[in-house]
């Protein structure tokens, strides 16, 4: 239940927020306010001041770029950033809900602080985030961008600790690192100075999470500085379920060391333990285009978890508590090293290490609601009747008995154990206007598993679901405290996976207008590991056929090495930049770029390479007053291979696709105090040769799933002189268009707009205090359908994964 006082206190903010947007402002996410002199400004306090009249152009990004670093309106490929000040304004909900802001790229962060579905530029993904890699100053955080149940940002947290956010979109994105061909997200932490600086924050919501941030930066000696800082939180979520489902922290330092001019030296710890709860689809009705909340079940706040399914014991005799939810607890180290050794040569050296648990333990909704009679059905099979169904935890009789609707939902625990070791050695060579780099990278990584799914139970078609016991005609007994059925899908493996590889490239500099690069990979990419899946045949644990919740248990089969894979392939890019002025430039690429099968896609016998030949060009317009980065793309992909769960079965989907889009994003400043920025995308994307069920189903010619055609955000922000204040006012209206959740394009997710507002002001020297709003007209906006069917779900009750309902969030900051 919520804080009536805190609810009280919060709508009034948003009252005075929602009253704001009759003026000219929607949101400063401007994704330009990092500036050129970053190492001057690390040791700068955040006081959350924001200058519209900066000009953007000068922005240094170090990804993408062999890691010297390049301005923004020099390099020749797609890249935005975001500031510290940037992200707080943008209010994400998790670490992928940042992605929003970059065009091109759809982010579904609905399943809550983890678990999110990230698609870039029309590459065909069936969910998670498997073009997408996260780094930490320019290292990948774990190397491979998606396991099953584990995608990148599911290892970072945003907190005050970072400095800005680059983000990539192919370009020369696989060339470097890891050799991501899609989107490659670096999160900058700041850094200590010469002076004493810091920043404590603490924040509350109208659903009771409370929250703590902090940081100190300052110096250690000449030339060296030190920063620490995270942050702490915990609630229940706006999706409550009755218990405290949202807990943890994140603590991040490091010590910078500055060679006098010729290079510098960071060695860093991240130290992350934070888990929530893995929001999964609900109840919605749908009738074509109209979506509307099922009845007694809130669209932006209801969730089937509650206290009868937190802790639970199934009928294997396993306890599973699902207030663990989804989450991480990892250390990440690691050490950068850049100094020139001579006029002209530089060396560098990226080194990481993570390692701990990343686990997942979820309620996943089988079907819509149906009546208890079907289920009769369903389960005892044809003649089958209800002959009675009762409440598992007191209450007796459910009194509509048969006409009763009801939900299974599965409760699954899947458990990883990981480590990587990440070193990337590159040697620079300057001489005049052309630029030389070579290098090398190694990566080593493992992954324990143990997976659980299946396990359902019968629950009440309701928030937080009561737990059900149902009894069938001829004395048949169709569950077992809730359970109707046991372990379905199991895995218990270790992988081991290394990349090696070598990149070299060169940037020249031909004229004061025109420079041109061009560069390879050669990746060389290994897995060895063992297994034990399902056995062929389930088993009867209690040898009574009249316990219909144990007759067709799935135990494991025997265990096996994995088919060792050893493939290399050559990734290459070239590009041109032209200056027309030094405000004003044009860009064109070519890029081919490889993804590699994992783990997950290896168990199932998929060894096909992924391959995608990118074409792509822009304009850059860099002004005081108005920036402008406008990209046209072509992706034609070949070889994706991935599998879908249908009744505890991994269906095999294996093709290609093709997309043409249009980026756009930029931000216009006209006087002192006002900026209007703006980001949209038109992606026109289907499946070429895309095969489902080992060529049953033909999705040529099909639009590629969850990304629409048109994704826009509108983001003005205005400075409103208020006697001795000046309060920043801002807002950002997001528009999602028509999407497909599946493949076949049976499950249309309708458009829908967001909209978000704030306002910050800075009422006392270094104290700032800020209202944010989410989602403030609270749209029932679909993200996914159900994933784990094949085809239309048809109409009335259907399940769908909405965005997060209407939500306040108040902080108050003091820097110094």
């Amino acid at each position: 239940m919520r804080s009536t006082h805190a609810t009280r206190l919060l709508s009034g903010a948003a009252t005075v927020a929602l009253t704001l947007l009759a003026a000219p402002a929607l949101a400063q996410t401007d994704t330009s306010q990092t500036t050129a002199q970053d190492t001057a400004q690390r040791s700068q306090p955040d006081t959350g001041i924001v200058d519209t009249d900066a000009p953007t152009g000068d922005d240094i990004i170090v990804v993408g770029t062999a890691g010297g670093g390049t301005r923004r309106q020099d390099a020749a490929f797609a890249v935005t950033t975001l500031s510290d000040d940037a992200i707080e304004r943008a209010a994400p909900n998790s670490t992928a809900d940042l992605l929003r802001t970059v065009p091109g790229v759809m982010a579904e962060s609905s399943g809550g602080q983890n678990g999110a579905n990230i698609f870039v530029r029309g590459y065909p993904s069936g969910g998670d985030a498997q073009f997408v890699t996260f780094q930490l100053g320019g290292v990948p955080i774990f190397p491979p961008s998606t396991l099953s149940f584990l995608e990148n940002s599911q290892l970072i947290r945003l907190d005050e600790t970072v400095q800005r956010v680059e983000a990539v979109r192919g370009g020369t994105g696989s060339l470097f690192s890891n050799g991501q061909p899609g989107l490659t997200v670096n999160v900058v932490p700041r850094t200590g100075g010469s002076e004493l600086h810091g920043l404590a924050k603490f924040s509350y919501t109208d659903y009771d999470e409370a929250r703590g941030d902090a940081w100190v930066s300052g110096p250690l000696g000449e030339n060296t500085g030190f920063m620490i800082g995270g942050f702490y939180a915990q609630g229940n979520g706006i999706r409550d379920p009755g218990f405290r489902a949202e807990k943890g922290g994140q603590v991040t330092a490091n010590i910078h060391h500055d060679f006098e001019g010729r290079g510098s030296v960071e060695v860093y710890a991240r130290y992350l333990n934070d888990r929530g709860q893995w929001l999964l689809p609900i109840p919605v009705i749908q009738d074509g285009r109209k979506i509307s909340a099922y009845p007694g079940f809130d669209a932006g706040t209801g969730t089937l978890l509650g206290p009868e399914t937190r802790l639970t014991r199934n009928v294997q005799g396993n306890t599973v508590n699902l207030e663990n939810g989804r989450g991480a607890d990892v250390i990440n180290t690691g050490i950068t090293f850049d100094y020139e050794v001579a006029d002209g040569l530089r060396v560098r050296e990226r080194m990481s290490y993570l390692g701990g648990r990343a686990d997942t333990v979820g309620l996943v909704p089988d079907g819509p609601p149906t009546a208890a009679s079907a289920i009769a059905t369903a389960l005892g099979g044809a003649g089958s009747t209800v002959a009675s169904l009762s409440y598992v935890n007191g209450g007796g009789a459910v009194a509509s008995g048969a006409d009763t609707q009801v939900m299974r939902a599965g409760i699954w625990s899947v458990q990883k154990k990981i480590t990587s070791f990440v070193a990337d050695t590159a040697l620079e060579w300057k001489a005049g206007g052309n630029k030389l780099t070579g290098g090398f990278y190694y990566a080593d990584y493992t992954t324990r598993d143990q997976w659980a799914l299946g396990n359902q139970v019968l629950l009440t078609a309701e928030p937080r679901a009561r737990l059900l016991n149902l009894t069938l005609n001829g004395g048949r007994t169709a569950t077992q405290n809730g359970f109707t059925s046991g372990d379905g899908f199991l895995v218990d493996a270790y992988y081991k996976g290394s990349d090696l590889a070598f990149y070299a490239v060169d940037e020249l500099q031909i004229t004061s207008q025109l420079r041109v690069d061009g560069g390879l990979r050669y990746q060389k990419h290994i897995v060895d590991g063992n297994l034990r899946t399902p056995a062929a045949t389930q088993v009867n644990l209690d040898g009574n056929p009249n316990t219909l919740y144990d007759n067709a248990v799935n135990v494991f089969g025997d265990r096996r090495a994995l088919d060792p894979f050893r493939e290399g392939r050559w990734s290459w890019t070239a590009g041109a930049n032209y200056d027309f002025t030094s405000q004003v430039g044009v860009f064109a690429r070519y890029s081919r770029g490889h993804s590699f099968p994992q783990f997950d896609n290896l168990r199932e016998g998929l060894t096909i390479v992924a391959k995608v030949d990118t074409y792509e060009g822009g304009l850059k317009v860099s002004m005081p007053w108005l920036n402008l980065y406008a990209t046209v793309f072509h992706n034609k992909f070949d070889g994706l291979a991935t599998t879908q769960l249908i009744n505890n079965v991994a269906l095999s989907q294996v093709g290609g696709a093709k997309a043409t889009g249009v980026e756009l994003e930029g931000a216009i400043r006209p006087f002192a105090g006002f900026s209007l920025a703006a980001a949209g995308t038109f992606l026109d994307g289907t499946y070429q040769d895309f095969f489902t069920g080992g060529g049953a189903i033909d999705n040529t010619g099909n639009r590629v799933q969850r990304q629409p055609r048109w994704m826009w955000r509108v983001t003005p922000s205005y400075e409103l002189p208020v006697g001795s204040l000046r309060p920043s006012l801002f807002a950002t209206l997001q528009y999602t268009g028509d999407r497909f959740s599946d493949p076949e394009n049976q499950q249309l997710r309708p458009r829908f707009y967001q909209l978000d507002a704030g306002v910050s002001v800075e009422v006392a020297e270094r104290i700032r205090l800020q209202v944010t709003g989410n989602n403030l007209t609270d749209e029932i906006g679909l993200t996914e359908g159900n994933p784990r069917i094949i085809g239309s779900q048809g109409t009335g009750p259907v399940l769908a994964r909405p965005i997060l309902g209407r939500s306040l969030r108040f902080s108050a900051a003091l820097s110094f």
